[in-house]
């Protein structure tokens, strides 16, 4: 089974695939975080700005893809934490996957902005980053989404939202 975290940067992505591994670890061993920026780095591919272009984001895309469906085929669960912005791929997913969840964590952009624990969003109104995915590069939110999660207060109780994200699985 793969569970595909998706939202923008400083959503809350790698913050709940983290606690989301841990408690399904209790009921089964065989499980592991995809993380897409963890994927860039191990990749090698965060390194130029061409790597965060929209066809560098759609390799990297692809890339994830096929580690999860890989992972999937070995009988390892997944938990894909990623922006996933390309509608067709959240779509095919329903069906490359022996299982697969969709969590959509919903985030205002304005929040966003306020948190922006990297910076990112600051450097792209300053005009020092460019391909922003929610700025420069559109994010079209999933219309299809198994569970949506709504992060636009204080910062949730991780605990209490990977459990629901159990109860779908």
């Amino acid at each position: 089974m793969v569970v595909w975290i998706i939202g923008l940067s400083g959503a809350g992505k790698s913050s709940l695939g983290r606690v989301l591994v841990q408690q399904w670890r209790e009921r089964e061993a065989n499980v592991v975080l995809v993380d897409g920026d963890e994927v860039r780095r191990l990749l090698g591919t965060d390194t130029q700005e061409q790597d965060y272009s929209l066809e560098g984001r759609r390799r990297n895309a692809e890339t994830i893809t096929r580690l999860c469906a890989w992972l999937d085929d070995q009988g390892m669960h997944a938990v894909c934490c990623v922006l996933s912005l390309f509608p067709e791929m959240r779509a095919a997913n329903r069906t490359r996957f022996s299982a697969y969840r969709e969590v959509f964590i919903d985030a205002p952009l304005d929040t966003l902005r306020a948190r922006d624990g990297k910076r990112l969003y600051a450097d792209a109104a300053a005009g020092r980053r460019q391909n922003v995915v929610g700025v420069d590069i559109p994010f079209p939110p999933p219309s299809g989404a198994d569970l949506v999660l709504h992060n636009d207060g204080p910062q949730p109780d991780w605990a209490a939202w990977a459990r629901q994200v159990v109860a779908i699985l």
